[in-house]
């Protein structure tokens, strides 16, 4: 088992936890009440809900060249330097608007949350190995077997089966990050209290980014060459491959986004809607008929919940299958009788998502 495992991880860190997911935090000052709030359960937020207290968190405003900060959004207001706007949110009192919110929000404290868990367990991991525990010897602990067995699989079914040759040992480190820290994320989802952060296309959109980033800077001349000239291409081809190899490279990763971001948000949207067709037919129908049904609901929300932690996995799994997909694309010395053999290697393993 290789131990270092933690050395592409801080820059993993660094690109990730320096992005807010938000680009502007909802204002939630002034709340209304309803029976059953869907999207309130999805959206983000400006503060975290623990044992049902609500925790609300610092709003941090760039305008106009000036940075503001502040405890809260409340604190916010009161400061007279910053007013509601009519359409939502807060702008700068002479209605100057926000150039970039930098504030924290409830789905950037899980996806710290998430990337930090990560780096835990993979720095406690590495410390055992270092130890010769699991390296000289057998692993010991549910943990470490775990993180060998999670390990293996990302190094030898994703890692070595799509990116050529001996290459794929340097996308190992990322692969594993990026698959436990998005199975961590998927998974917080499930608690109560808990908030999934690849709910969030911003998320999504930056993890999907990291995986294109490292994906153009894997690519080998050949690859830059059959993206402009296409080698042994008629010239008047060129002129219809070219444009649509270009617009590829930005719809992989795009495909990457939506794809998480969709799974996720609508596996939340299910479970908060169906848990909440007890209060809409206690409404609707008075009390006996809501409690009454609320077996049914709950049993049904317990399967979707079983459902919805496989998915999690599974989802985490198809990224990070597809970020080496497209990394291994990039980064073999391609030949024109390969062409077929490569497309169907690809196809298949799209097939497998």
């Amino acid at each position: 088992m290789p131990t270092e495992a933690l050395r592409p991880f801080f820059l993993f860190i660094l690109l990730f936890c320096l992005i807010t997911p938000l680009p502007a935090v909802a204002n939630e000052v002034e709340e209304t009440e309803s029976s059953l709030d869907v999207m309130g359960k999805v959206l983000d937020h400006d503060y975290v809900e623990i044992a049902g207290k609500k925790i609300y968190l610092p709003r941090i405003f760039y305008v106009d060249g000036n940075f503001y900060f502040y405890s809260n959004t409340q604190s916010a207001l009161e400061s007279g330097e910053f007013v509601e706007s009519e359409i939502g949110g807060i702008v700068r009192a002479d209605g100057k608007p926000i150039t970039i919110d930098f504030s924290i929000s409830a789905h950037l404290i899980f996806f710290w949350l998430g990337v930090f868990l990560t780096f835990l367990i993979t720095w406690l991991a590495a410390r055992r190995y270092r130890r010769g525990v699991g390296s000289e010897t057998e692993p010991r602990g549910v943990l470490q077997n775990l993180f060998e067995v999670f390990f293996v699989f990302v190094r030898d079914d994703i890692a070595k089966e799509y990116i050529p040759g001996e290459k794929y040992h340097k996308y190992v480190n990322y692969l594993f990050s990026v698959f436990l820290a998005i199975s961590f994320m998927n998974l917080f989802g499930l608690f109560p209290w808990g908030i999934t952060p690849t709910a969030n296309l911003t998320v999504t959109a930056t993890l999907a980014g990291i995986t294109f980033l490292i994906t153009q800077v894997s690519g080998t001349r050949d690859h830059w060459e059959h993206v402009f000239m296409f080698p042994g291409v008629h010239p008047l081809v060129r002129i219809i491959l070219t444009p649509v190899e270009i617009i590829g490279l930005f719809t992989k990763p795009f495909a990457l986004a939506i794809r998480l971001f969709a799974n996720m948000l609508s596996g939340k949207i299910m479970i908060v809607s169906i848990l909440g067709l007890i209060f809409v037919f206690t409404d609707m129908f008075g009390a006996w008929l809501g409690v009454g049904s609320s077996v049914f609901w709950v049993l049904l929300t317990a399967l979707l919940y079983v459902l919805k932690g496989f998915i999690a996995l599974l989802q985490a799994y198809i990224f990070t299958l597809l970020s080496a997909v497209f990394i291994g694309m990039a980064a073999e010395e391609h030949h024109h009788e390969d062409h077929e053999s490569s497309v169907t290697t690809t196809a298949e393993a799209t097939a497998k998502t």
